[in-house]
């Protein structure tokens, strides 16, 4: 399959260098120069459980140019989802796939403006990746589930297609007949903690161990799940506690969510596609979101601040 990776960082590289491995014609997008070169020049290394190998795999740092691809893979971060689309609509053919895998809710909606609702599809990752240096990263992709489907829950054969390429490859994929309700569950964990913890500058372990943090995180849990409900989304979680809960399963105390890392490196945040979607679907569907919207109105207070 040809397929273009747009937002080829650590997690772009990580499914694209897997996907190019197993034999899938891969062209790695990412504006970073360097990045672009180290591959291009020395192939892209990834480092994985089993050891280490080296993937030849295109890499560029536009996509203006290049031809029409079978399949366009979204990573850009969220707030740069319209500006790197609209860039790149020289991969979009008439039966091209736009596939978003990024985190948050609305992604979807900003594609569909720009290459037709027609072409896109909907999906979730649990695959992961870290970036050692330029052209190095390390790969955690055994057992990581993905996610993808159609945006009206048809199970059609190009999401069949898209899936057995991506299992073939060792990326385990699953075709959902209710991808909407699945990025749903998805943000109400990150819903939970993201914004508390940035605000706060706390780590998973002080994180949970303020009742009054707890509450507040409870609370606009339940308010996405109110939006999401009255928008006929199917969820998985029927308590909102059990999102809280399921955030920091596993995960160390001294875990940062990535809004707070975001904070900490100076730079802004995907709040507007977290709890900032909340408030956008509440107001579609005459949800009340105050707690949400003050956590929105807190982080885009602390952004303000570092910009100046």
């Amino acid at each position: 399959m040809r397929i273009a990776v747009l937002g080829a960082g650590a997690l772009g590289c990580a499914i694209g260098g897997t996907l190019a491995q197993a034999g899938n014609e891969v062209v790695l997008i990412n504006r970073n120069p360097a990045q672009v070169e180290a591959i291009e020049r020395h192939g892209l290394l990834m480092r994985t459980p089993t050891g280490e190998q080296t993937v030849r795999a295109s890499a560029v740092t536009q996509a203006q140019g290049l031809a029409p691809v079978e399949l366009v893979i979204v990573l850009v971060k969220s707030f740069h989802t319209r500006e790197a689309m609209s860039a790149a609509t020289d991969l979009v053919g008439p039966g091209t796939v736009v596939l978003s895998l990024q985190n948050g809710l609305g992604h979807e909606d900003l594609l569909a403006e720009i290459v037709g609702r027609e072409q896109v599809l909907a999906g979730k990752t649990y695959v992961g990746g870290v970036m050692l240096a330029p052209g190095r990263i390390s790969a955690s992709t055994t057992g990581k589930e993905t996610l993808i489907g159609e945006l009206d829950g048809q199970i059609s054969p190009r999401a069949r297609r898209i899936a057995d390429t991506f299992t073939r490859a060792g990326l385990a994929t699953t075709v959902s007949d209710n991808i909407m309700g699945t990025i749903w569950d998805k943000l109400l964990i990150n819903v939970a903690t993201g914004a508390v913890s940035a605000i706060t500058r706390l780590g998973y372990g002080p994180l949970y161990r303020i009742p009054e943090l707890e509450a507040t995180a409870v609370a606009a849990v339940q308010e996405a799940m109110d939006v999401a409900r009255a928008s006929g989304v199917r969820l998985g979680y029927s308590d909102p506690r059990a999102a809280w809960l399921k955030a920091a399963a596993g995960l160390p105390d001294d875990f940062k969510t990535s809004m707070l890392q975001s904070l900490e490196k100076g730079s802004i945040t995907e709040i507007d596609f977290i709890n900032g979607a909340v408030v956008r679907w509440g107001r579609r569907c005459g949800v009340p979101t105050p707690v949400n919207a003050t956590l929105v109105a807190c982080i885009k207070g602390i952004e303000a601040a570092l910009a100046h």
